[in-house]
């Protein structure tokens, strides 16, 4: 009983308090920040799941962490401490993430307009009714979105935005200003693998599908209209409004027609909140109270003493650049500092459109071969989306730990960059008309060179068996799943090849340089 009573207050308690605390700040800050004063136009998706999922590490890693250190979790697989620290985010994330669309719902205000003239006239609010209006369905825009999405691509997804003016009678047909749009959006999923000639096929079919459901469609049969968040939806919409030209474009005033009762928007999301927190909360009840205590932690955590174990710092030490990993560091910060300024430009999250990639200098045979040969380059520090540039930069930080420092600070950045600009240039040669982005290219130049050294056994015999099948199977994985498409296999095989051939010219250089390094360090030892 005395251990049952003990884990609650060390553990258990500190946890509800700051699930608690986390749920009740997020929410009170994007209430003030984003909803209320709406002080920063940021993507919705980023501020009801991407800043939850981020933000929650931070106190879970500063004052959780050390808590959960207290319990015995190490088994013959390895410790499950990793596991419970993400089953606690989940008890921050998921009700957090609940909590945002109850505020922005409930926080939105309804206004009752008698015609669209009046919308101009009245301060901007979340929900409109409309008492008559005219849509205009001869005068639209349309506008098509493809993109992949899943793990490894293996989604390809049809998407069609359509903009319609939304007028005060019928006789304003005759004008050129509209002071607001409806917006309706088509959506299909197939499967990405399918051949080129099977998706054309698949979006003719869908298309002819939305334009029979148009036809028919009442578009005055709405209950209320809903102003669109800032989204990827929004995007779209502001793409199909562009594609109209008849009505002027200044006013961007987008609803999306609701068909339920006003007072049923809410739903049971209020109580979806605490019953996702009770949900998770007693998971992790249930997981400390099956844990045992390390008494050994318990007892230097109770005497005040830190614990010799430093997880943390050594995690910290990854990104940050120190003699002999000073490059590998600055290049994922630079990565990274290109992909959140295209996020903040409102390019996306999770993915990025094609036109956008180019604008900020992808790789492009058509543009790249007719002059503007610095895509090459430029193309390597762009990404498509937040997984594609997270799974890259993971590859990096891996590799980069073992790499640098044999190498050295110019030498691993001249291979980088150069490995990288062949990966490019055999992208270029493979594919005539595919927009390419992304370090991977430069990486596996990297993986080639490290898979060289392996080989030609520059590095001691125990390491290389370590390694060997470990990058074989890494390179043979990532090679196979670009078959399936969504994945530049031409840059990978580019940088590859380029890596391992420099790896063999660079042999006798790196021979030399370990030897050296065995002999002073054998020297030292005999001294």
């Amino acid at each position: 009983m005395q251990t049952l009573v003990k884990k609650i207050k060390l553990i258990y308690l500190p946890f509800l308090v700051i699930a608690i605390n986390f749920v009740i700040l997020y929410t009170l800050l994007d209430w003030i920040l984003f909803i209320r004063t709406n002080s920063f136009p940021i993507r919705q998706d980023i501020i009801y799941y991407w800043l939850p999922i981020g933000l929650s590490w931070i106190p879970i890693l500063i004052w959780l962490r050390p808590r959960i250190k207290l319990l015995d979790l190490k088994t013959k697989k390895g410790s499950q401490r990793f596991l419970y620290q993400f089953i606690a985010s989940l008890a921050l994330i998921i009700p957090t993430i609940v909590a945002q669309g109850y505020v922005e719902k409930a926080a939105g205000k309804l206004t009752q307009l008698e015609n669209i003239g009046q919308i101009v006239k009245q301060e901007p609010t979340k929900y409109y009714t409309l008492k008559y209006c005219f849509i205009d369905k001869k005068n639209i825009g349309v506008h098509p979105i493809f993109d992949v999405s899943g793990k490894n691509s293996e989604n390809f997804n049809m998407n069609i935005y359509l903009a319609l003016p939304i007028l005060i009678e019928s006789q304003d047909t005759n004008k050129t200003n509209c002071l607001a749009w409806l917006g309706i959006k088509y959506h299909k999923q197939i499967n990405n693998r399918l051949e080129q000639d099977e998706k054309e096929k698949s979006y003719k079919e869908f298309a002819n599908n939305c334009q029979l459901d148009f036809d028919k469609r009442n578009l005055n049969e709405f209950i209320y209209l809903e102003t669109i968040a800032n989204t990827v939806n929004k995007a779209g919409y502001l793409e199909a409004i562009k594609q109209n030209k008849k009505y002027n474009t200044n006013n961007l005033n987008i609803l999306i027609p609701i068909n339920e009762p006003f007072e049923a928007r809410l739903g049971n999301i209020f109580n979806w909140i605490f019953g996702s927190f009770g949900i998770v909360c007693g998971i992790w009840l249930i997981m400390i109270l099956w844990a045992n205590f390390d008494e050994n932690e318990v007892n230097l955590f109770e005497s005040g003493k830190p614990s010799s174990e430093n997880e943390m710092k050594d995690f910290i030490n990854f990104f940050k650049p120190r003699e002999g990993y000073f490059i590998t560091p600055i290049l994922i910060y630079l990565n990274i500092a290109i992909f959140i300024l295209m996020v903040i430009a409102g390019m996306g999250f999770i993915s990025f459109k094609g036109s956008d990639l180019l604008n900020w200098g992808a790789n492009y045979r058509p543009l790249t071969a007719n002059g503007e040969w610095w895509r090459l380059l430029t193309s390597t520090f762009l990404h498509g989306g937040v997984m594609h540039v997270f799974a890259n930069m993971y590859g990096l930080m891996f590799i980069g730990i073992f790499l640098e420092p044999a190498l050295g600070r110019k030498k691993y950045l001249i291979i980088y960059l150069l490995t990288g600009i062949l990966a490019s240039c055999a992208s270029l040669w493979w594919h005539e008309e595919t927009v390419s982005v992304g370090a991977s290219g430069a990486i596996f130049g990297l993986y080639g060179l490290f898979l060289a050294m392996l080989l030609t056994k520059i590095f001691p015999k125990e390491f290389s068996k370590a390694f060997l099948t470990s990058i074989l199977i890494f390179i043979g994985y990532n090679l196979l799943m670009g078959i399936g498409g969504g994945i530049d296999n031409a840059a990978h095989i580019g940088g590859l090849i380029s890596g391992f051939i420099i790896g063999l010219i660079l042999y006798p250089t790196l021979k030399n340089k370990t030897e050296n390094e065995l002999n002073e360090s054998n020297a030292a030892n005999i001294k």
